[in-house]
């Protein structure tokens, strides 16, 4: 992954959950689909305008309104931001992540061995 993009916000992760979902929406789309209370027009697209800026989304024009669509996929989201995460927290190492989950018993035996049936299964 050779992207270099600024991390996001809560705010802007919950608009790009949706995104990624939709794959292309208006800003009145995303409004939509977001949870009670919803948050005003105005701060959604603001939020989008945002994400563009960051290069994460991109649009194409209607007429006056835009429909937006991610150019960050998802699992290139979730790959840099955990690799990030364990980079920060567990000095860059997978096994460190995992032992404390399993000490904090956040994670089963069962759990560990699936991850590693998984890990298992691609490694081949």
């Amino acid at each position: 992954m050779n992207r270099n993009y600024k991390p996001l916000t809560k705010a802007e992760e919950d608009i790009m959950q949706i995104l990624w979902r939709l794959e292309k929406a208006f800003v009145k789309d995303i409004v939509d689909e977001m949870p009670d209370p919803k948050p005003h027009y105005n701060t959604v697209s603001t939020i989008i305008k945002i994400l563009a800026e960051k290069g994460f989304v991109d649009s194409e024009s209607f007429g006056k309104a835009n429909r937006y669509y991610p150019l960050v996929g998802k699992d290139e989201y979730s790959k840099k931001t955990m690799t990030q995460f364990v980079r920060k927290y567990f000095e860059g190492s997978y096994s460190n992540m995992f032992s404390f989950f399993a000490k904090e018993k956040d994670v089963s035996i069962s759990e560990l061995e699936d991850i590693l049936k998984q890990l298992k299964k691609e490694d081949k």
